[in-house]
This record gives structure tokens, sequence and C-alpha cells, in this order.
């Protein structure tokens, strides 16, 4: 491959009451059509207002046998379905589609700008442009890195499976660990890019030498998709621009109307520091994951408003929840507070127990599927989400039970809300001790420290970092200004009074037809105001939006500056020539990452800290910034044959709330030795007799471990 070399310098740079369906028991909650399959359901037959079609909405595809059709083409029926353009034609629908193509590449263009002007990307070298990864970011990029630099594609998937480097001395699987699932998928792509490109004789990248000035060596910075790092970037904008495009497609189909999906992109951009952090963050498992929520939830919303379900959306709701459910460890609990919310319109009765049924087997597939492709990570089947699936499988199959009680339906509501809830918490604790696992402990005692005085290690620091704490008092002020807080608290009171009317005609009117069409009628839909043309008011309070988000989206535009970390530099520079490659390093989180992704060396510890074991090690690490002993934290390090420990003297001192220096995080951990001078106080000082200064710049400070 030819590389072009030149210079180039850095610039600063109403419907009436219809016959009750036989068998059906509206006063328990939805009706129950069968065991087995559908009976047959209604369409809509009065007009409604513009845009309303019932609670399951457009009339279903016509009854022709599935199994007479193909997938592919009852699928690309669905989706004209979905778009509610059936009666409008291929025009409308291509012209919809051609829409939501431009509203995926302004977001990728959005992002993309962000990240280079924040960054100055395309002119970084290779080493800062992985320095630029910091934290868990690094550690995922560096497993893209060794299957990209490994001799075969499957010579690195084995490399990243039998991992040596990330918590020495254990091997561990980190494809089943760290849900590297995309890295594994974008690499193979680069290999095979990189190779197809090298074999018609097209150049993949450009080559530039960056005077950097200050003194400062100069640097080659390599552009275009041959550079792994601005392949991985180029991705994942691409699939998060993709994104934009689902949301138009979402809106339009939610609403009936294109004006529906021009509002939630509009939104989108206007409240865009609050929606996504992709363009700072890359990396991170949301960037890859959030995309398919949103195709999962467009899936879930038409198959609640379908009037028949077809083999064909039930499939690509379980691919859609695996591709959401791989990417990403949080995963879970989002899909768990949206069968729980399902549920709840199950027990109130808005969708019957068969939608809710197929549901949940599909869910149940999903998760079994993901188990299976994450070697069998236990936090999958201990976890609440799987609790959950399984008590909402119980109570359905319980319905029979529930009818016979002779309680009023309110009762049985609290009932059945009551088994899910408490069934849920005492199933995940049992399943956990009967699994021994405690991979996920600390989020309990997360969200417990969020609403009681609870405080250990792990929870303080995660309630020290801004991220994990309250909502800042500044966030609703900023959807105010907006007007994305008004104008869902319009739609929120309006479904409100919607529920309390339906709840109360079921409590008051025992007939069951009344009831029925109640809950026939349970999406709220059309023009909430009737007088007023959709299109004046939705332009209306665009415009008004527009001031504020105009606002927003230049501030972001305004974002410029240019990444440089040069004590990093010069401490990775050292490790790499100055140290064996079997060093074993210890230190902070995000530091370790790098050192790993760019050092390539041993670490003992890393951001990653959904697991008990990493959880403990990191404790020993941390316990250099503890009052304990130099002689006690030694000993300790020695034991996870730890060679050199890479100390900064900042995390002694930061604090960024009061009780979150690192000190006093160990002063509730360690009360015995509350009030001593802190150990990495100390060793700024003087590092002996216990360890030997052998590096250091005006951020870090390497001690070697002297052993015994």
């Amino acid at each position: 491959m030819v590389l072009q070399a030149r210079n180039k310098h850095r610039e600063a740079a109403p419907k009436p009451p219809q016959p009750p369906r036989a068998s059906q028991s509206p006063l328990r909650g939805a009706p129950d059509v069968g065991a087995g399959e559908p009976g047959p359901e209604r369409a809509s037959q009065s007009p409604g207002r513009k845009g309303a079609a019932g609670r399951k909405g457009p009339r279903a595809e016509p009854a022709a046998s599935p199994a007479g059709r193909s997938l592919a083409g009852r699928l690309a029926t669905g989706l004209r379905g979905a778009l509610g353009l059936r009666r409008a034609g291929r025009g409308r629908t291509w012209s919809t589609l051609l829409l939501a193509a431009f509203a995926a590449i302004l977001h990728w263009c959005h992002i993309t700008h962000l990240f280079e002007n924040d960054r100055h990307f395309s002119h970084l070298s290779t080493l800062e442009r992985e320095m630029a990864f910091r934290t868990e970011m690094g550690l995922y990029y560096s497993y893209f890195k060794t299957i990209v630099e490994a001799p075969s594609f499957f010579n690195g998937v084995w490399m990243i499976m039998n991992d040596k480097l990330t918590e020495y001395p254990l091997v561990i699987n980190t494809l089943k660990r760290f849900n590297l699932y995309p890295e594994v998928v974008l690499a193979s792509w680069y290999r095979i890019y990189t190779k197809i490109m090298d074999l018609i004789g097209i150049q993949t990248k450009i080559c530039w030498t960056v005077t950097r000035g200050e003194g400062l060596s100069p640097i080659e910075s390599c552009e275009g998709l041959g550079d792994p790092a601005c392949f991985y970037v180029a991705v994942i904008f691409i699939l998060n621009g993709l994104m934009m495009a689902l949301f138009f497609i979402y809106g339009t189909y939610l609403s009936g109307s294109r004006l529906g999906g021009l509002v939630t992109v509009l939104c989108f951009f206007f409240n865009h520091g609050e929606c996504t952090r992709v363009m700072w963050t890359p990396p991170l498992r949301e960037s890859f994951s959030y995309p398919f929520l949103v195709l999962q939830m467009l899936l879930v919303t038409h198959i609640l408003r379908a009037t028949k379900l077809y083999r064909g959306s039930l499939i690509a709701l379980c691919i859609s929840n695996v591709f959401f459910m791989l990417p990403w460890q949080f995963a879970q609990f989002v899909l768990l507070t949206q069968i729980a919310s399902l549920f709840a319109v199950y027990v109130v009765g808005y969708i019957d127990i068969y939608k809710l049924r197929k549901i949940i087997y599909i869910h149940m597939i999903s998760l079994a599927l993901c188990f299976v492709l994450m070697f069998g990570n236990s936090m999958l089947l201990t976890s609440y989400y799987a609790s959950s699936l399984v008590i909402i499988w119980g109570v359905l199959a319980m319905k029979p039970h529930f009818l016979k009680m002779n309680v009023s339906e309110l009762s049985l509501w609290v009932i059945q809300g009551c088994f899910w809830l408490f069934g849920t918490i005492i199933l995940k604790y049992l399943t956990s001790r009967i699994f021994g696992i405690a991979d996920d402990a600390h989020i309990g005692n997360l969200l417990t420290s969020k609403f009681f005085s609870y405080k250990d290690f792990d929870t303080l620091l995660y309630t020290c970092a801004a991220e994990f704490d309250f909502m800042e008092k500044e966030t609703p002020l900023r959807y105010t200004r907006t007007l994305l807080l008004p104008a869902v608290l319009v739609v929120f009171i309006a479904i409100v009074k919607k529920i309390i009317s339906d709840m109360w005609g079921v409590i008051t009117k025992p007939q069951t037809h009344i009831r029925k069409h109640q809950f026939d009628h349970g999406e709220l839909f059309g023009w909430l105001f009737c007088k007023v043309h959709p299109g004046a008011v939705v332009f209306a309070v665009l415009a008004a939006m527009s001031i504020q988000g105009s606002a927003n989206l230049q501030t972001q535009w305004n974002i410029v500056g240019e990444f440089s970390n040069l004590p990093q530099e010069e401490l990775i520079e050292w490790i790499k020539y100055s140290t064996k490659p079997d060093a074993v390093f210890a230190g902070a989180m995000p530091t370790m990452a790098s050192v790993k992704l760019s050092a390539l060396r041993p670490v003992v510890n890393h951001p990653h800290y959904e697991d008990a074991g990493l959880r403990a090690r990191t404790k020993i690490v941390y316990s250099m910034y503890s009052r304990k002993a130099a002689e006690e934290v030694k000993r300790e390090l020695i034991k996870l044959k730890v060679n050199y420990y890479i100390l900064e003297e900042s995390w002694c001192i930061r604090r960024s709330k009061p009780g979150c220096s690192m000190p006093e995080i160990w002063d509730v951990e360690d009360p015995a030795n509350a009030g001593k001078t802190p150990l990495c106080n100390l060793l700024v000082k003087d590092s002996k007799p216990h360890f030997t200064t052998v590096f250091q710049n005006s951020v870090y400070k390497v001690l070697e471990v002297i052993k015994e």
C-alpha cells in the first residue's frame, strides 16, 4: 500500500359499544383468547378522528395464509403498514424512507463534526488516538486492536477469549465478561475491508507528518478507513446516524403522520446533549445498543397495535432484543422497565393475555440466546429482568385462579402487582444465592445508598461520580427551555386523565360491553386539540422550541478543542521502552486501561466494574490511597504479583464533594485507621523503604514494588 507523506500543521482550531366476545371476562383484566392460535379480532368500524386507528392501530395485512407468503414479503407489507401509508401507495412509503435517510445523514454529519471539533481526531497520532479513548473506552478498543493486529481473525478471537493481560495472573474469556461482540464484528469488517482494498489496489489511508510545536517531536498521523481507530469510530457514527432514521419512522408510525417523525427528530436535535453522548464517547456500550433499542420499541408498538400476530414480527423482535442486549451489560435494566410497563398495561386490561404471553416468550428466547452467545454469563440468568420474566409468566399461567377470587377489580390489580414485585425480588435473591453470583450485588447496594444512609467502598466510588449522582437541578430547566418537558407533561396529563376515566368506569360500571369498549380503545390516538388544525400547532410549537434548541446546537458547534495528554504520553513511552513485556502494573482504573491498550502490559485491575472479583482487586489496589501502613499495602500487592504501581497524587487530594476524596472513602471502609496521614501523601514525598521511584513527571509517579 502506497502511503502519501506530506507535512500538515494542526490548526487551532369514538366507536359504539360492541358485543362481548365469548369466553371473555373483562372483570379480570384483559380477555384471554385461548392458549393456542389467536382468535379473530375486529378492525376499527368507526372513522373516528383523523389518524385514529383504534387501540390496535391500522388494519392488519390481508389475511393471507402466513405459510403461503415469504417472510420478506410479510415484512415489506408490515413496513408499509407500520408507516401508516398502506392506502397512500408506494410513493409515499418511499418518500417517508427518503426523509428518514435524510435524518440519518444529518445526524451522522452532526456527531462526526462534533467529535472532530472536540479532539481534532484526524490529526492525532495512533498513540494519541488510543489515549483519547479513556477509561472503559480504551479497554473495549484494546480488544478490537488485538483482533485487528493478530495474524488471523480467528487467532485474534482466540486471544481475547484466553486473555492474560486484563486481570493478571488470571486467564479470562473477555468475550464472556465484557460484551465485546461489537469489537469482534467491527474487527472482522475491518480485516475484510482492508484485504479487498489491497486486492483491487485502492489506497485506504493517507499518512501525514504533523508538527506539534512547543519543542515536541513530529508525529505521523493517518487518515482514512484504513486506519483502525478511524474505521472503528466511523462505523459507530454510521450506526447512530441510522438510529435517527429509526426515530423518524417511529415518530411517523406513532402519530400516523410524517409530522410526528419531524417532531421526534427535531426534539432529539434540540436536546441533543441530553439524548446521547456518542459524539464524546463512541466506544461505550450504549453507542452500539441504543439504535437497536429504538428498533425494538418500534416492533413492540407494532405488535401491540396489530390485529393479527405474524411470525415475522416476532422473529424481528427477538433479533432486535438480542442485538440490544449483547453489546451492553445494562440493557437488561431497560428491558426490565419495558416488560414491567407491559405487565401493568395487561393487568388493567389494555392488552390481552395472548399478546403479552407471546412477547414474554420472545423475551425469554432472546435472553436464552444471549446467555449462550455470552458463554453462559450467569449475570443474565440471575438478573431482575430474568426473574421478572418468570414471575410474569407465572401470573399469566395463574389467571384462572385469579378469576376465581371473590375480590374487587381494584384489589385484583393490586394483588397481581404485588405478586410481580415481591416475586421478582425474591426469585432474584434465590437464584443469586443458588448460583453463588454476587457480580451485580453492587447495583442493589447502589440503589439502597440512593435512598438510605447505606455506604460502602464500592457504592461511594459510584455515588461520588457526577454521572451516578441524582439528576442535576439544571436538567429539568434545560428540558423546559426547549419546551420538551411542557409538551411531555401535556401528553402525560391526557394519558393519566384517560386512565383514571377508564379505571373508574371499570370499578363503577359492571356491564361487560362497556368495559370492553373502553379497553379496546386503550391507545390515546388522534389530535388532542380538536378545533385547531394540527399542522399549525405543530409548527408553532416547533418554532418556539427552536429558539432554545438552536442555541443548544450552536453551543455544541462552538466546542473546539485538541486532544493532548503529554504526561500520559511520556508514561506510556517509558513503559514501552523501559520495562519488560511481562511487567505487571497496578493503579487507577482509567490509567490501567491505557496501559493495557497502548503499552500492552499486563494489569491487575481495569474500569469494567461489574464483577465481584474485580471489585475486590480494585479495593486492594486503591488501598494505596488509604491510611493503611505501607508494608500492609505492599504485601497485598505482592500477592497480586504487581511489579509497578502508578501513583497519581491528584487521586489523593481531589474531592468532588464532601466525603468523596479517596482517604475519606477509606475512612468509611476502614474506620480503625481514620485520622492517620494518607499513605499516598507519604509516598509522594518518599517512596522508600517498601517502594522505589523509577519514573516521575508532573502527574504520574511509578513505584517499583520491592520484593522481599
